[in-house]
């Protein structure tokens, strides 16, 4: 019996058509193009504008994009998983509200919380669906409204995030395309390094906690990038040695789009030369969960079949994966 994988078989993306740029940020908080530009690579990024709009408004037409190209109904979907980390509301699922704008009347579905990792793990956790055999078609949505979350004071953090949303479409093929290995870690001692201090369990929103300006991103931007810099670059090495791969029979390289710095040492210690690294984080910046699959939507014309991907992010909480992706089409 031939082995069941993962393919993705269809993308979709969306960024919303509000830019920001680093000199329109100049008039916002204590900050230049140049300081901006040189330590994280952003020159501008997208902002979702408009009364009552959420991180489902921007899913929306990435998976209508994706439904058109490959010429199937919303009704065909047998699942959805959201991975976000601003979600339209803490419940219900926003993969349940997207799944009522969009018709995917007979999918059921649920979010992932990862933190920028979330479309790593979000895509291992689809291809068990697909690959245990339960269903056809999974839509894997990530995407966030990262300016709901970003004080617009801190001029460390404001730089660095803006809004977007990528989709895929997963399903079976038994010609050994698809999703092939993965390594995914996770460690919770990162927890106070980059979070946000209330809106939880642990400290509900409050006067105070408004006031204090904790329903914010907070990040200790050192200690992150060296976490980073580390983590995400050994665990894509890790996914290649693994299966026997080295730089020569990468196709391309598809990092978490958070700092440019980051993605060039991941692209160093994988042996993988610059022009086959996708990057649009000077374009975007980090839209979080939406960053690897946005790259796959602007790439997506200049993918072979057989083309093989690293995938590679790393997040708050720490969160940290690799994937090893053979395109399918």
């Amino acid at each position: 019996m031939q082995k069941i994988h993962a393919a993705i078989t269809a993308v979709g993306g969306y960024v919303p058509e509000y830019v920001l740029t680093n000199h329109e940020l100049e008039t916002m908080v204590e900050t230049n193009d140049e300081w901006i530009t040189s330590r994280t690579g952003i020159k501008e990024r997208r902002i979702l504008k408009g009364a009552g709009l959420a991180t489902s408004d921007m899913a929306v037409p990435a998976v209508n994009d994706l439904l058109q190209k490959r010429g199937i109904t919303a009704e065909e979907i047998d699942l959805i998983i959201f991975c976000t980390v601003t979600p339209d509301m803490t419940f219900p699922a926003t993969a349940n509200i997207l799944a009522d704008k969009v018709g995917a009347k007979n999918a059921w579905g649920f979010d992932l919380s990862a933190a920028c990792s979330g479309f790593v793990f979000g895509l291992t956790t689809a291809a068990q669906f697909i690959e245990s055999g339960m269903h056809k078609k999974v839509l894997l949505v990530a995407g966030d409204k990262m300016s709901a979350i970003v004080d617009y004071q801190d001029r460390k953090n404001c730089i660095i995030f803006g809004d977007g949303c990528g989709a895929v479409l997963l399903e079976p093929n038994t010609d050994g395309f698809g999703v092939i290995d993965s390594v995914l870690k996770s460690d919770g001692s990162g927890k106070n390094l980059l979070h946000m201090k209330a809106g939880g369990s642990l400290k509900p929103a409050s006067h105070e906690s408004v006031d204090a300006r904790e329903h914010f991103i907070f990040q200790e931007g050192q200690s992150v990038f060296k976490f980073a810099v580390t983590n995400m670059a050994d665990v894509a090495a890790e996914v290649m040695d693994r299966n026997g791969l080295t730089s020569n029979d990468i196709a391309w390289l598809v990092p978490h789009q958070a700092n440019k710095r980051i993605i060039d040492a991941t692209a160093n210690r994988c042996g993988v030369s610059s022009d086959k690294v996708m990057i649009n984080i000077d374009r975007f910046g980090n839209t979080t969960n939406g960053t690897i699959p946005l790259c796959l939507w602007e790439w997506e014309k200049r993918l072979k079949k057989g083309d093989n991907l690293i995938l590679a992010a790393f997040g708050g909480g720490f969160t940290w994966g690799s994937i090893y992706l053979k395109w399918a089409y």
